[in-house]
């Protein structure tokens, strides 16, 4: 791959995620709470203790909200502001994987790892839907690769290692401060075995971890004095029902660990094979060569010996105990994998690279993985198409534009004299583009108008509606709506607790028992709702949709 191609793909993949960022309102629950936590921190002034709709919040450390808040401030309250620190990190994990990949493989080998992770289908995804694991891999992948940088450093006695241990540090402290411990575990599990197939074993009594253990306690500092001031000063809070004694001890220890001891709140998802059930999905369209890339290193580890010099080991044994130690977990979501899809990329890249790049023999089981892939891209192409004209209507001419565009260049490379395995990378990342530039542009912002949160902030805005006035009650709540609404509305549960002259946002079923107590009062606003995150094919057939959604209304009580 030439330099002016990877630099192309590369600022074509970061142009899907700008879309994103720009063009779709912030989804239930996670992105759009986390982003409201970061303007009420940012409103509150609050920096150190973090709330949720005015009350304690006790479950994400304050990295994601800090780095938000900061960029409210300086661009002003916008979903866009919120997602531009983590779109940041996004790129430190793409530099990070280059460099990485640099250090042990050739350039070539770089370029295509970079491009694999870039236009993996959770990077598009991360882009927009910004959770902590957006940041988290940003953090983690920098701190890999320092670690690594510094261990070779250190293996080939050159001076100069200091630096990157200290500034891996930095970065496990500030993924510490994103998600939690496994910033820390991560790195440990990749670099650990590395050392050992080298036979570092003065790595694992390293006199700089005494500094450097220090130095983590110091940028760590902050945070757990907020934790401290918030809750170990005032134990008893109840958080999900539950009194919380200590929030050192909740953070540092139930929060990640708690997960395998049971003392954590959450259990969902904890079976073993839930997390690569999901790479099926998240890893597109890499996934498939990504299997065979895992197994063949571990067959090259057990043939070869483990014991091998100069053989980097860091990408494979960092997915796999990784992945062994997250899949044991209590609690399981389809993102937590995603902090190690770098070493899947640097894993793919290497196999691509030695396998299929060059190969010109064409090999049965190479072609008939080819052809199972151009299987995939028909059903790619035929979704896009779908996507494109069935949910919402039509889609607009310049996507379609696009769309034409994508689907002649894939024609282009298949004519191109490249190797079979170059043209099989090129129109994987092209035609992921061309999907996800659909999504983006067109089926993520018409299916987020049924969020009713942003749509009825919206509308609140343009009509000049009291704020003050309106609250929430017997319907299911949306942070979108108080981060859009830049308010914290009030959630009431008993209608005895409701006076006239409030502005009442509920479903349209309670409309009749309301009037019975306020018998004058005046519907200002009705639509229909979906949980966009439970998408069903009922809902996006638009002939079946009204059986799918609910209606809700806004309404002015008077006696």
């Amino acid at each position: 791959m030439s330099k002016n191609t990877f630099v192309l793909l590369l600022l074509a993949c970061i142009g899907v995620y700008v879309a994103g960022v720009f063009m779709i309102p912030l989804m239930d629950i996670d992105a759009a709470q986390y982003a409201s936590i970061s303007r009420e921190m940012l409103a509150r002034n609050s920096f150190l203790q973090v709330f949720d709709l005015g009350k304690d919040y006790l479950d994400k450390p304050p990295m994601l909200f800090w780095l938000s808040a900061l960029s409210m401030k300086i661009f002003g309250v916008h979903d866009w502001a919120y997602r531009i620190p983590s779109l940041l990190f996004l790129g430190v994990a793409l530099y990070s994987t280059f460099k990485f990949a640099q250090l042990f493989y050739s350039t070539q080998i770089a370029r295509l790892a970079t491009i694999i992770l870039a236009s993996s289908q959770a990077f598009f995804l991360m882009a927009h839907d910004v959770r902590t694991d957006t940041m988290l891999v940003g953090w983690v992948m920098l701190s890999v690769y320092l670690l690594a940088k510094w261990s070779e450093t250190l293996r080939h006695q050159q001076k100069g290692a200091s630096p990157y241990f200290f500034m891996a540090i930095v970065a496990i402290a500030g993924g510490m401060m994103t998600k939690g411990p496994i910033a820390l575990v991560v790195p440990v599990l990749a670099l650990a075995p590395h050392w050992i197939s080298h036979k570092q074993w003065k790595l694992f009594f390293h006199p700089i971890y005494i500094p450097g253990i220090f130095l983590l306690a110091i940028l760590l500092f902050p945070m757990s004095w907020g934790l401290y001031q918030q809750y170990d000063l005032h134990p008893g809070k109840l958080i999900n029902e539950r009194p919380i004694k200590s929030g050192l001890e909740f953070y540092y220890w139930t929060q990640s660990f708690g997960r395998y001891t049971g003392e954590n709140f959450y259990k969902e998802m904890g079976y073993f094979t839930f997390l690569l059930e999901n790479m099926f999905w998240s890893f597109l369209p890499w996934i498939f060569v990504f299997f065979w890339a895992l197994f063949a290193k571990a067959y090259s580890i057990f043939t070869q010996g483990f014991f091998k010099p100069n053989t980097e080991r860091i990408s494979f044994f960092g997915f796999i105990f990784t992945y062994l130690v997250l899949s044991r977990s209590q609690a399981q979501l389809p993102h937590y994998i995603f902090v190690v899809f770098p070493l899947a990329a640097i894993l793919t890249a290497s196999h691509w690279e030695q396998s299929i790049w060059f190969n010109k023999t064409r090999g049965k089981f190479i072609k008939g993985l080819f052809g199972f892939h151009l299987f995939l891209f028909t059903l790619l192409i035929i979704a896009a198409t779908l996507i494109a004209f069935v949910p919402f209507g039509s889609i607009h001419w310049l996507g379609f534009i696009i769309g034409i565009f994508a689907f002649a260049f894939i024609i282009y490379i298949m004519r191109t004299k490249q190797t079979m395995g170059q043209k099989w990378f090129y129109m994987s990342v092209v035609l992921i583009l061309g999907v996800n530039t659909f999504m983006n542009n067109h089926f993520y912002p018409n299916l987020l108008k049924f969020q009713w949160g942003n749509e009825l902030a919206r509308v609140a805005d343009e009509k000049g509606w009291n704020k003050d006035k309106m609250v929430l009650y017997k319907i299911p709540n949306s942070n979108a709506f108080h981060f859009y609404g830049q308010h914290v509305f009030t959630q009431i549960a008993d209608s005895l607790q409701l006076t006239a002259g409030s502005w009442v946002i509920t479903d349209l079923k309670n409309d009749s028992a309301l009037r019975v107590q306020f018998p004058h009062s005046i519907e200002q606003y009705v639509s229909s709702r979906f949980h966009v995150t439970m998408l069903s094919l009922p809902f996006l057939n638009p002939k079946t949709r009204p059986n799918e959604t609910t209606f809700y209304e806004v309404i002015e009580l008077k006696k």
